[in-house]
């Protein structure tokens, strides 16, 4: 992995610049359409989807999936998500957050020791390692929700996205502004 954080200086930064992207888009459009039943479960079902491909082509550029393994698990686990939000779409809305919720967890979790893993190449790993942990509590919160009487909707996760879209971008400026001081230097 040194080696490619000094061939692929702008590759993270790029990556979490699209991450952002990605999920300020997909809470814009899942505010817009809430009430459109097929618009929603495209949305849901993309989510996980992006995930899966994006830790994929990540893992891809820096070293493979067997140079990530935590990449290569969260490639896993958002695939299976993907599927399961799926099936969980045709039961209720409550089985649907409760799927993200688990989702949330594991992805949060892998999230976190990448984040830990990458910070001795990288730097500027505090927000991934922040992000992990609170997509975590946030599955926790999720599942709790699940079981609720209040039926939840797609508005009960675009919060979720929206912090990772926070995170994604601080750590893409991070590493800009980082880049830009090492530049200078």
């Amino acid at each position: 992995m040194p080696a490619l954080a000094s061939t692929r200086p702008n590759w993270l930064q790029s990556y979490y610049f699209s991450r952002a992207i990605f999920s300020v888009a997909w809470v814009a459009a899942a505010i817009l359409f809430s009430a459109q039943s097929h618009l929603v479960i495209l949305l849901l079902v993309i989510y996980p989807a992006w995930d899966a491909l994006a830790n994929l082509i990540d893992a891809r550029v820096n070293a493979g999936l067997k140079g990530n393994p935590s990449q290569a698990l969260n490639v896993i686990v958002s695939t299976i998500m993907t599927l399961a939000v799926i099936v969980a779409v045709s039961t209720s809305m409550y089985a649907v957050l409760a799927a993200f919720g688990v989702w949330a967890i594991f992805s949060g979790v892998l999230q976190l020791y990448t984040g830990v893993r990458r910070w001795r190449h990288y730097g500027a790993q505090w927000p991934m390692i922040l992000s992990g942990a609170q997509s975590a509590l946030a599955g926790v919160f999720m599942i709790s929700r699940s079981v609720g009487t209040v039926m939840p909707t797609i508005l009960d996760i675009a919060p979720y996205a929206a912090f990772g879209a926070f995170y994604f971008l601080l750590s893409a400026i991070w590493l800009l502004v980082t880049a830009s001081h090492k530049a200078t230097a």
